[in-house]
Parts: C-alpha cells; structure tokens; sequence
C-alpha cells in the first residue's frame, strides 16, 4: 500500500509540474496596453524605417544563399544609405562555393579612446521568405541609429556592422558572416567592449496570450507581445544592465531583459553567438521572433506586419544607449 501511496503523489506531483509547465509557456503577469498605433501622421524618423523594410522585403525580398542577386542587391541598398549619412563603408570579402559575401562595416572613431569600441549589428540575409522583421527591422534600425548619430562625438569608438549570412545553410558555422567579423577582431585584439545585436525588432501586439516563452519561464515576463527584450550571456551580465538602464533614461517603451546560460533556449540564435564564442560581452535586443512572431521564417513576414512606431521607441532608446557607453 506504501508503494501505491508514493506512485499516487509522484503521478499527482509530476501531472501539477506538466499543467504548469505547459501554462508557463505564456507569460504571467498582466500589464496595460501600450498604446502605440496612434492616427498621427508618422514622425521623419518612422517614415525611414517604413521605407527601408519595404524596400528589403517588399522590393528585394528573400535574399540569402540561393537568393544570391537579391542579396547582392540589399548589400548595394545597405551601402547607399550610409554613404548618404556621410560614412565611408568597407567590406570584409569572403568566398563561399565561388560566391563572394561580404560583411558591411562603417566606424566612427572615439575622441578620446578610440580603440575601445561599441559596435551594432544586425544581419541583413533573410531565410527563405521577404523577412520584414527577421531581419529588415534590425537592419532598419541599425540604419537608422547610424544616421542619428553620425555627427555626435563620443569618447570611444562605434562600429555599425551588418552582417551577412545568419541564416541557414550557414548558421552557427565558420561562414556565418559575424564569426567571420568577430573571429577576425579577436586575432587582431580589437577591443570590443560591448556587441548589440539587432534581431527581429519590429513585430508587437497587445493581445492576451501574444508572448510565449520556454516552459516555466512565463511565470516571471508579461503576458502580451508589446515588449523588447536583450538577452545577454553570464560574461554580459553588466551590459544587460546597462542597455537596460540606459534604455528606460529615453522613453517609456517596455523593455525586459534575461541573463541565461549560452545554451538556453534561443538565446544564442543570432549573431550575438559569434562574439560570445570569442568571449566578447554581447547582447541580442529582439522582440523574441518565433515566440512571439506567427509569420517567423514564413512568407507572411511582410512589411504590413510590422509596427514602425514601437520601432521608433527601439531606436531612440537605443540611440541613448549607444551616447551613454561610448561616453
């Protein structure tokens, strides 16, 4: 009768710890909505980012490996705008199966320590579909923050960077375009001393049961998708703060945060992956993509589906960030 008694708690205990690991999978605690579709007419600064997501996923569309002319074609966009906000870009050239890739990378050098450098990144290849957030929004953003601050003097260095190659076949390998780049930095000893990395930034939502998370961690992150997140490693930790804090010192926009272990659940599924892997402090800033987004790697991630307001917010809090780490 013992044995039976203890299988009969074990199966209560082990049922209970299922039903709330399923629950968890949404976010628990409830919050208000933040209200950022507005009927004002859209500010200089959303009108941009509206028209560099249209022109990357609506004009260009997939663009990647087997997209090659049209990948070809977002470098040559990419390089354009930064030439009009008065960079001079350079190119880190690599060949793969007789296709040559490059990584994009523009500088603005620090008045008074210019070897330690801040860089921001965000890949500009898509997976196999027009890729409006993942990754249009980052590298929009990524634009965008370069342009605000391409006239501003800081202490220490910036670096833009948008990368090429994220996405499959070569994610995670040694042709991914930022293990490229950050493999390169630590032979030279260049001093990274922070990596915000841009992915998937413009999908929101203020329905109920809009964000999900891994099992259990629900119990601790809010419940709709009206957030953005940073996701930093251990050897992170203070650069999480610090985007964070800094982040909140601009605007009101929700930001949430999480310092996990590399091999947690999607937290090494972008670019921040090769700078960790070179012990670099990195942190991914990013609405959560498939936990939150329906149309991930799928060929509804258009355009229309993106809030340009909340990525108005993204950008000036961010543009803040960058001013207080470079100074």
């Amino acid at each position: 009768m013992k044995i039976v008694f203890r299988l009969t708690i074990l199966t209560v205990f082990l049922l209970v710890v299922a039903i709330i690991a399923i629950a968890s999978t949404f976010g628990w605690r409830f919050t208000g909505d933040w209200l950022v579709r507005t009927n004002r007419e859209d500010t200089y600064l959303t009108g941009q980012l509206k028209l560099h997501v249209q022109k990357l996923a609506n004009e260009i569309g997939r663009r990647n490996y087997d997209s090659y002319p049209n990948l070809s074609k977002a470098a040559g966009f990419i390089t354009e705008q930064l030439h009009s906000y008065g960079f001079t870009p350079e190119f880190q050239e690599y060949w793969v199966n007789n296709k040559k890739f490059k990584n994009i990378i523009v500088s603005k050098e620090g008045t008074q320590k210019p070897k330690e450098v801040f860089l921001v990144g965000a890949h500009y290849d898509s997976a196999f579909n027009p890729g409006a957030d993942d990754n249009g929004s980052g590298v929009a953003v990524l634009l965008e923050l370069a342009r605000l601050l391409s006239s501003m003097d800081t202490k220490r260095s910036m670096k833009f960077v948008a990368f090429v190659n994220e996405e499959p076949p070569f994610f995670k390998t040694e042709n991914m375009g930022s293990k490229i780049y950050a493999k390169a930095a630590k032979a030279k000893g260049e001093d990274i001393k922070g990596a915000l990395i841009l992915e998937s930034v413009g999908y929101y939502s203020e329905e109920p049961n809009s964000q999900r998370y891994p099992p259990f961690f629900g119990l601790f992150y809010p419940n709709k998708g009206n957030f953005i997140g940073v996701v930093g490693n251990l050897r992170s930790r203070d650069l999480v703060e610090r985007v964070v804090s800094n982040f909140k010192k601009e605007t009101q926009f929700p930001i949430e945060s999480i310092v996990t272990f590399e091999s947690f659940a999607g937290a090494s599924f972008s670019d921040n992956w090769a700078f960790w892997n070179e012990g670099y402090p990195a942190v991914m800033i990013t609405d959560t993509a498939y936990y939150r987004n329906p149309n991930y790697h799928e060929n509804l991630d258009t355009f229309e589906t993106l809030n340009y307001e909340s990525m108005e917010q993204v950008v000036k809090g961010l543009a803040r960030v960058l001013i207080e780490l470079t100074n």
